[in-house]
């Protein structure tokens, strides 16, 4: 199940946001070892307080096991403010037809649901919002700043970045920064390779575009 929380939500899902800040802990130190920013079990960083939207993936059981952070990038954002190396002397974009994701994270139990790709059904239901979420804001495009490791998942998956500047070693990884197309038909791709009948977004809270 999908969950989407809009900042105005905020203080209704307290405890649902502090579990997404567990799940990214576990994610990013405990099992990539990256340098992030830990305040006792929880990963939380400077965009964290821009208030972005969060996506939430959560099992039949009602654990947490997925979350992925949208803001737009008519602010301040990831890629223009922490990588822009990344962008090879490219212009960050600022437009309100694109947003930037991050933090996108899955910490599944060990029998969840496979695609024929291979790909947890998790990670084609997230991307599923991410799209959906960007249509009801008439979304062109998204940014993100990945790894070699996602780039391939998203290729698999159907939905392949379209790379901003050459990938560079950053820490322990080599990461790049590239768009994501928002558009009915690429959504309707994820949808058919991640055997996803409709919707996962029923009800979206949406904020105010940016």
């Amino acid at each position: 199940m999908m969950q989407l929380i809009a900042p105005e939500y905020y203080g209704q899902f307290t405890d649902d946001l502090t579990e997404m800040h567990r799940l990214r802990c576990r994610v990013f130190k405990g099992r990539l070892d990256w340098s992030v920013r830990i305040s006792g079990d929880m990963e939380l960083d400077e965009f964290d307080i821009l208030r972005p939207v969060h996506l939430l993936y959560r099992s039949a059981m009602g654990r947490i096991e997925g979350c992925v952070r949208l803001l737009p990038s008519t602010g301040p954002t990831m890629l223009r403010d922490t990588f822009p190396i990344l962008l090879d002397g490219a212009p960050a974009p600022r437009s309100r037809s694109i947003w930037e994701s991050s933090r996108f994270a899955l910490d599944l139990a060990p029998d969840a649901t496979k695609t024929t790709s291979g790909l947890a059904a998790a990670t084609y239901e997230l991307f599923a919002a991410m799209m959906e979420f960007g249509l009801s804001l008439a979304l062109t495009e998204i940014v993100t700043v990945t790894d070699a490791r996602m780039e391939r998942i998203l290729r698999r998956a159907g939905w392949p970045l379209r790379p901003i500047g050459k990938a560079r070693p950053l820490g322990d990884t080599r990461a790049v920064a590239g768009y994501l197309e928002v558009s009915t038909d690429a959504l309707a791709r994820l949808r058919r390779a991640g055997l996803i009948s409709g919707p996962v977004l029923w009800a979206p809270v949406l904020p105010m575009a940016a």
